[in-house]
């Protein structure tokens, strides 16, 4: 989408860039010259990034996080930084979800979805914009948001929740550390399958894809590169003035209503279905 080169010299973190959207973003940003940071707990997704960057003719390097804590956080991007060069990018992709009634989510589970979405996406954001301050130089940040953020997300009050946080986090951020230089965007993808997806979520679409894509006004899903278009554009030269944004990436799926409206069934009996012992 964007001219060759457009990232060259430049060091990306994509956290939770070994698997699924973090990944696609990874590669479209090293195809574009960006040495790509991956940023996660395990291992094996790190070497999975590391991989996928590398297959397209980038380099990469990891670090292993839990960015729940801010000093995990500095400690991963002096890894990084060491092996690629002082980070001015960060997509804030990393998150966590599953699907539960409301009432049945233990507090583990309302921490553990709330604190890596919204905790961990101010704290490497923070600790971007300190290094780039320092050094005198312009970043951007992309944070990857959800369309239920907007409306409520029955069934992911915590991922809903956390997310219309960071959607928040988004405008605030973007107010304080404009006169620094350091943008602050937001993406919210729609539906985007890949082969990551958490076996209780592919659980949830019993119909297939074919079906899904009927729902959506477009006529279809989500190809993974459209995201990393997306992603790159909010980050790159081209959207120099763009900050506080949130650009949502789905087809118009997220507006569609019908006159007629199907009938209701309410959450818990709908996670029943396909999922008779839900996760705490």
């Amino acid at each position: 989408m964007l001219p060759p080169g457009t990232f060259d010299g430049t060091t990306v973190v994509v956290t939770g860039g070994g698997t699924g959207l973090g990944k696609a973003i990874a590669v479209e940003f090293a195809r574009l010259g960006a040495a790509v940071g991956i940023l996660s707990r395990a291992e094996d997704h790190r070497q999975a990034g590391v991989a996928a960057v590398e297959a397209v003719g980038g380099r990469a390097a990891h670090a292993g996080a839990d960015i729940r804590r801010a000093e995990d956080i500095a400690t991963a991007f002096d890894e990084i930084e060491d092996a690629l060069g002082p980070a001015r990018v960060l997509v804030n992709n990393a998150a966590a979800n599953f699907p539960v009634p409301a009432e049945d989510l233990s507090p583990n589970g309302w921490r553990a979805v709330t604190q890596i979405v919204l905790d961990g996406t101010f704290f490497c954001s923070q600790e971007l914009f300190r290094r780039a301050r320092r050094a005198g130089d312009a970043g951007a940040i992309c944070n990857i948001l959800a369309t239920q953020s907007f409306t409520g997300g029955p069934g992911m009050v915590h991922t809903a929740a956390a997310k219309s946080g960071v959607g928040n986090l988004t405008k605030t951020l973007a107010v304080e550390w404009a006169p620094h230089g350091v943008r602050v965007n937001a993406l919210a993808p729609g539906l985007f399958p890949h082969e990551d997806m958490r076996a209780d979520l592919k659980a949830l679409r019993t119909e297939g894809d074919d079906v899904d894509a009927r729902r959506s006004p477009a006529g279809r899903l989500g190809r993974l590169h459209e995201l990393g278009w997306a992603a790159t554009w909010l980050c790159s030269p081209y959207a120099s003035f763009v900050t506080g944004h949130t650009l949502v990436v789905d087809g118009a799926n997220w507006l569609r209503r019908d006159f007629v409206m199907p009938e209701f069934v309410p959450v818990r009996d709908q996670i029943a279905a396909v999922l008779p012992e839900r996760p705490s």
